[in-house]
């Protein structure tokens, strides 16, 4: 391929990766979201109850994007009294980080990364003989605490050991027992849109994590560990058995978004490398 470096081969692999996981952030939410159309931005508003989406560029798109755009879907998730929240990659789509910014909100950026096309993440330290790494059925008596206990670890960002622990947890699942949070999960795991692993001891899950599959592709989410569980492995265990279930499934590319730097190396030792900054905007505490 005469004047073609390897330069130039890398850029276009990234850019047909880059290309490819858009088509997979604008396919996902469509399961179970409605979707309005704002010109350079879609906005994803869920159907009943459930996590409540966000906004994102739209598919396609390579205009300008200006802040009254954003003002406009501003107005509209305030109508419907849904997050202000939009979601992008920063290399995908550069010039919406000033609007969003100059329209008031806050930007928080996260590693985006991704695992070789073919490779598995490495095996793990053994877990203790009482404990188990290893996917949920929708009929698992430990799904509940394996959805509640990502709350619990977003609500203590970091590595580091923190306070809440199994009481906070137990807690937890009970507030969330009626809301049909584990139903709705249950109807994805059932239909295939979602896979839960969880890392399991006398019956409760102390981490616990998703992947998505859409095709050939799938992105793990909402890993998270009881932050009086941490410093053992268990969220990499998690990741791994994710990342083994979706190579089962034909899952081609597996990536995600790391909370921060520090996480991004944890990942890191499971073969994955960063390729782009996710961005979320939202109101600022």
């Amino acid at each position: 391929m005469l004047g073609v470096t390897s330069v130039d081969l890398d850029d276009r692999r990234e850019r047909a990766l880059l290309d490819q996981l858009e088509r997979y952030y604008d396919a996902v939410p469509r399961h179970g979201a409605r979707v309005e159309d704002f010109g350079p931005l879609t906005l994803f508003v869920q159907e009943g109850q459930g996590w409540p989406f966000y906004a994102r560029p739209a598919r396609g798109w390579s205009g300008a994007v200006s802040v009254a755009d954003v003002a406009r879907v501003r107005v509209r998730q305030r109508e419907l009294e849904i997050p202000e929240s939009f979601e992008w990659v920063a290399e995908t789509t550069p010039a919406l980080r000033a609007a969003v910014e100059e329209s008031g909100l806050v930007v928080h950026e996260h590693p985006l990364m991704v695992l070789a096309p073919g490779s598995s993440a490495p095996a793990v330290d053994e877990m203790s003989e009482d404990l188990s790494v290893r996917t949920l059925g929708p009929d698992n008596p430990a799904l509940p605490s394996a959805l509640a206990v990502p709350h619990l670890a977003f609500a203590e960002p970091g590595t580091r050991i923190g306070s809440a622990g199994a009481a906070e947890l137990a807690e937890t699942v009970r507030d969330r027992s009626g809301d049909g949070s584990v139903d709705r999960v249950v109807a994805r795991i059932r239909a295939g849109l979602t896979v839960v692993a969880a890392a399991v001891e006398d019956g409760t899950a102390l981490c616990a994590g998703q992947h998505q599959p859409v095709g050939a592709i799938s992105e793990i989410v909402g890993v998270g560990t009881l932050p009086t569980a941490r410093r053992r492995g268990l969220g990499l265990a998690v990741t791994a058995s994710l990342v083994a279930d979706a190579r089962s499934r034909g899952v081609e590319t597996v990536f995600l978004s790391a909370g921060d730097e520090d996480v991004a190396r944890l990942y890191a030792r499971l073969g994955f490398r960063r390729i782009a900054t996710a961005l979320i905007g939202g109101p600022g505490e």
